[in-house]
């Protein structure tokens, strides 16, 4: 089965100073991945093709880096997004007068996942992605145009994630012993 997600955001700035801020991606300086509410964007060899990492239970490996223009990330076969066949990247596109930053996120895997990616991870996905973008706006606008909202049904996820690693770090503490 085809998963196939997109997120765009018209950001009022040239297209270099909008690519300065893709480029700070899993940096200290991260100007985009909202690590403030969300796991951080860690690579092992900073943002650069073949770096690895990922952020909390999504893991992936820099497949292609055009700095200022686009980076592609490949899935890796573990962690949450095991069973996808696929690929999600950022990208800047100039568009007229203003440049558009993009996130897609594409593959192909079985019902089991698709299932899951529908109903688990797409509604997290689109709510951290969304707080990117409400995060580059905020930079260059001063202000939001329409904030992502966290519904109910996010709060609760992001409540399981939480009691899970919880659990798990319990465990491991009792194993450690």
């Amino acid at each position: 089965m085809k998963i196939f997600n997109r997120h765009d955001r018209v950001i009022p700035v040239d297209k270099d100073t909008l690519g300065s801020v893709l480029n700070t991606l899993s940096s200290p300086e991260d100007a985009l991945w909202p690590r403030e509410n969300w796991p951080p964007m860690v690579l092992d060899q900073g943002l650069r093709v073949g770096a690895a990492g990922g952020h909390s239970l999504v893991k992936y490996r820099v497949a292609e880096y055009v700095p200022g223009h686009r980076v592609v990330f490949q899935f890796d076969p573990q962690g949450l997004m095991d069973g996808v066949d696929g690929r999600h990247f950022f990208e800047v596109v100039p568009r007229r007068a203003d440049v558009i930053i993009r996130h897609d996120l594409e593959g192909n895997c079985n019902l089991g996942m698709w299932l899951r990616w529908n109903f688990l991870v797409r509604p997290l996905h689109d709510t951290l992605i969304e707080d990117a973008f409400d995060k580059v706006e905020s930079r260059f606008r001063g202000t939001v145009v329409k904030r992502s909202h966290w519904g109910p049904w996010v709060r609760f996820l992001r409540w399981m994630v939480r009691r899970r690693r919880a659990e798990a770090a319990a465990r491991e503490q009792g194993t450690s012993k």
